[in-house]
């Protein structure tokens, strides 16, 4: 009876160990260092779709200063914006939500995120923001919209009601297609609930971005 047992114990045994093995595998993710992911970051094949290198910078500062705890992106492209909100993410424990429409950027997204060691921090959800955002649960601090200009009120609508009090939203593109967002500045400008300033970070691209603080 004990050998009947032992050989039993020993096959449960046995099963935890692989297990083990496989979830530790599975879960495991290489560190990526500062310097590796300095590098990444200035070599990182952009174009007019990207975010520029100021205003990835200044995300990533807004993110850190405001100890974000939970983000998301409408409009993630191949992911420069991601990466660097996912850097002061993880610094803040917190977790960002990016959302790209095109699958192949989505793609070149996620495998950015890989890279650079930031899959616990960052999440990449593909398909139309307008369906994926309302899918989204709980609340967010941070918000940052950067996808098809005429639909950033709707995009604002759908996660308006999910914004924690002092949450963050970023706009991008808010001087070139001010005309395309008139509802959406018209909307954040003159609220009680919220307060906006417009900025320019970056040269890059003669443009500017509207950052809106939620009063209340």
């Amino acid at each position: 009876m004990m050998d009947k047992f032992s050989a039993i114990g020993a096959v449960l045994l046995w099963a935890m160990v692989i297990f083990s093995v496989s979830f530790a595998v599975a879960g495991d993710t290489k560190p990526v260092s500062g310097a590796e992911r300095q590098t990444f970051v200035d070599s990182f094949p952009k174009n007019g779709l990207n975010t520029t290198p100021g205003d990835a910078m200044m995300l990533r500062i807004l993110v850190e200063s405001r100890s974000a705890q939970r983000g998301v992106e409408v409009g993630s492209f191949t992911g420069y914006g991601a990466i660097n909100m996912g850097i002061a993410f993880e610094r803040t424990g917190g977790h960002l939500y990016t959302l790209e429409i095109d699958p192949e950027a989505m793609k070149t997204c996620r495998e950015n995120v890989d890279k650079m060691g930031l899959a616990k921090s960052v999440t990449c959800i593909e398909g139309d923001a307008l369906k994926t955002l309302p899918a989204l649960e709980g609340e967010f601090d941070f918000v940052f919209i950067d996808a098809v200009k005429k639909d950033y009120f709707r995009y604002f609508k759908h996660i308006e009601p999910k914004l924690k009090r002092g949450a963050v939203i970023v706009a991008d593109n808010v001087i070139k297609s001010a005309e395309a967002m008139k509802d959406y500045l018209d909307y954040v400008q003159t609220s009680h609930d919220y307060e906006t300033v417009i900025i320019r970070a970056s040269e890059e691209k003669g443009d500017g971005m509207a950052i809106t603080y939620k009063v209340r």
